[in-house]
């Protein structure tokens, strides 16, 4: 019986960890647009204080769903980064560029880097503006 309940448990702590899980590009429905994710350089990924992963085709999308939920129910917010396609990273900590040079699946030319220098490198190269995660949410408010 203790065996059981040490399983049971274990499986438990698994099941609602919070963290990232691998998008199935292709496969995958956009949780806000019902689009289907394919765009390896501007999918992003929620993962809810309870473990539950939602999917989604552009960081607008995620920009949009947030709105709409309890905040208090996000434990990570993810982006892929541009440079390293498929790879997510913490869009609170990420650097975001607004550039008609860079089309995003959405339209918001909406662009996420891991770090500030390959996102000033992309201004300069495709002009637009930076931007903070912080900075962001206050835009699509």
């Amino acid at each position: 019986m203790k065996k059981i309940v040490l399983i049971s448990s274990v499986l438990f702590l698994f099941a609602c960890s919070i963290r990232p899980k691998p998008i199935a590009y292709g496969e995958t429905g956009c949780h806000f647009c019902k689009m289907t994710v394919v765009d390896k350089q501007h999918a992003a990924q929620l993962v809810t204080t309870k473990g539950k992963v939602f999917n989604f085709d552009a960081s607008e999308c995620i920009l949009n769903y947030i709105k709409e939920i309890d905040s208090t129910s996000v434990g990570l917010v993810l982006a892929n980064d541009y440079n390293n396609p498929g790879e997510l990273i913490d869009a609170t900590q990420a650097t975001f560029l607004i550039s008609e040079g860079i089309p995003s699946p959405m339209g918001e030319y909406l662009t996420a880097f891991s770090n500030k220098d390959d996102a000033q490198e992309a201004l300069n190269e495709h002009g637009g503006r930076l931007f903070t995660w912080e900075e962001l949410k206050q835009r699509f408010d």
